[in-house]
């Protein structure tokens, strides 16, 4: 099993609303047009990961588990790796319901985005609460 960790903390623009991504990024501002941002202040990107997170990531059988956690609120998000995936990012990371491949990405066919998580938790991200941000590989 492979697990990159991800320090970061909300924001109150933080409105969860996009209905295809969801995003965690190193800047330290959210504009309200930001609607797929969950967290900023990332304290590592994607450029950051361990070779052997990236190796087993670029496998299509992947199954690739995105956990935020805030405030004694935790969602879950699963979807896949693939080859295409590049880790490269120095900015942001972001899971996609769908198969599009940038160098932000770190999750394909995720099974819901933004609208999908936790209102409680999307509610404590508002209020700039810690978070933190796990990806795992199984």
């Amino acid at each position: 099993m492979h697990r990159e960790v991800v320090h970061a903390r909300g924001h109150d623009n933080v409105s969860a609303a996009h209905a295809s991504t969801f995003e965690v990024t190193t800047d330290d501002y959210l504009t309200p047009a930001g609607d797929c941002i969950l967290a900023v202040e990332a304290d590592r990107a994607p450029v950051d990961f361990d070779e052997a997170f990236v190796a087993a990531a670029s496998d299509a059988d992947a199954t690739i588990i995105a956990t935020l956690e805030a405030d004694g609120h935790e969602h879950t998000v699963t979807g896949r790796g693939d080859p295409e995936l590049t880790f490269a990012s120095e900015r942001s990371m972001v899971g996609r319901t769908s198969t599009y491949v940038d160098d932000r990405t770190v999750m394909l066919d995720a099974e819901q985005a933004a609208e999908g998580f936790d209102r409680n938790l999307v509610a404590a991200l508002a209020d700039g609460v810690e978070a933190t941000f796990t990806l795992t590989i199984e």
